[in-house]
């Protein structure tokens, strides 16, 4: 009965309060008293997603490097990353055989669970990665990400049944753990704990729940899903969570303390690390946002924790920096464009290319309908509606993919399965 948590302090928090800036000296400093303090951790999430671009791109850092110093350094800890499917660690579909080289190498040096997800739920487009990780005899967790608001019956497309048909789906494949991936941290708690509740009796496997604080109350969507009887739940050390990273670790562990639900977690242990973030993450603040606190705004335009920070640097950059509430607007009249869609990386990048595309030029989505206005759509837009990120359950709306593309739409078909091998030798 007792739950499990992951740290997501040394990946996902960092990416979703400072643009994944975190250098590796500040995580190798304290990963030995993560081994010796909080050995009853279930993982520890330190790699994948952004951190593996934002290490080469900026950091002028190794990212295997970091990895391995990490495992040298907390030999007792499950090692978590986040996989993108065929997106590998990238914003592009890659050939089959580099993504089975990648899990591969990821296994050998050190990540023991790989958190597998679509950018639109689409589970043939995670079948390459399930089997690349189930091949490496590590642990596979397959991902369904979290959109709209299964509370709602207005928004009937992201339903019930549609996540339990995609947790069979998962199953089948011969995942080890179920995932909520919530990105935006739109799962309210009366949803969470009927989505695990459910889960749970449709499916044999465990669940673990993820989400993001940008609504202020995400902890009682943990603390639902705990109820509900999810095994497994995702939080950030107390300095490093809230806004748009993780709920408060700290906080979760002590409002279990001597409940069935326990975790075990010593709060002297607890205390003493989230100290040390504190002291680091000062060094950072350069790349924060300017919020200050949590929006209900979320539940309007869904925009993902790990990108809220990066796309109003974005809009920022452009000169839209007091514009940031059309911009925001505007996201979630473009997911709306879209046919309302999955917004994860790299779909959601796609999706916040066209908002800052559609502000800047002051287009409306009338005039993005328009078949007598002449528009240029941004290269992201293209690629996606032709297919290259693969396609949601009911396609992309008609109308605009024939706007964009200029034709009707392409055929359905894996993105993956007609890129040829990549000759690994050469490129070594």
């Amino acid at each position: 009965k007792q739950v499990l948590i992951t740290d997501t302090t040394l990946r996902d928090a960092h990416q979703s309060l400072f643009a994944t800036r975190m250098r590796s000296h500040d995580m190798w400093a304290i990963a030995p008293y993560y081994a010796r303090l909080l050995p009853e951790l279930f993982s520890l999430e330190c790699w994948g997603g952004a951190t593996f671009d934002v290490a080469l791109r900026f950091l002028k850092e190794d990212p295997w490097e970091r990895l391995a110093a990490l495992r040298e350094r907390v030999p007792n800890v499950l090692f978590q990353m986040l996989l993108r499917g065929s997106n590998a660690v990238g914003y592009t579909n890659y050939p089959d055989n580099v993504v089975q080289f990648f899990v591969r190498q990821a296994a050998a040096n050190g990540i023991d669970l790989f958190r597998v997800f679509d950018s639109l739920n689409w589970v043939e487009n995670m079948r390459v990665a399930i089997d690349a990780v189930l091949d490496s005899g590590k642990l596979c967790e397959g991902a369904i990400c979290y959109t709209g608001d299964l509370l709602d019956p207005k928004r009937p497309k992201y339903n019930l049944q549609y996540y339990v048909n995609i947790a069979r789906e998962l199953e089948q494949a011969g995942v080890h753990i179920l995932s909520i991936k919530d990105m935006a941290g739109v799962c309210k708690p009366a949803a969470a704990h009927q989505l695990i509740s459910t889960l749970k009796q449709e499916t044999g496997l465990p669940i673990h729940f993820h989400t993001h604080d940008t609504s202020g109350i995400a902890a009682a969507s943990v603390l639902a899903a705990i109820d509900a009887g999810v095994d497994a739940v995702d939080a950030a050390m107390d300095s490093m969570s809230g806004l748009t990273s993780q709920p408060n670790l700290g906080a979760i562990a002590a409002a279990l303390r001597g409940s069935e639900r326990d975790p075990g977690l010593d709060g002297d242990a607890l205390r003493s690390i989230a100290h040390y973030w504190e002291g680091v993450r000062r060094h950072y603040a350069a790349f924060e946002s300017d919020i200050r606190a949590g929006t209900a705004d979320v539940y309007r335009h869904e925009m993902p924790g790990g990108q809220y920070t990066n796309l109003r640097e974005q809009a920022r950059a452009m000169g839209l920096e007091h514009h940031w509430p059309e911009v925001a607007e505007m996201y979630a009249q473009v997911n709306q464009l879209f046919g309302d869609i999955v917004k994860v990386t790299p779909t959601s990048k796609v999706v916040g290319d066209m908002a800052l595309f559609m502000v800047t030029a002051g287009l409306t989505p009338a005039d993005v309908l328009n078949p007598d206005k002449e528009i240029n759509f941004p290269e992201s837009v293209v690629s996606l509606f032709k297919g290259q990120q693969g396609f949601p359950p009911d396609g992309f709306p008609p109308e605009l993919t024939r706007r964009i593309l200029g034709t009707e739409p392409p055929p359905r078909e894996r993105p993956g399965a007609h890129l040829p091998a990549a000759d690994l030798a050469a490129e070594r």
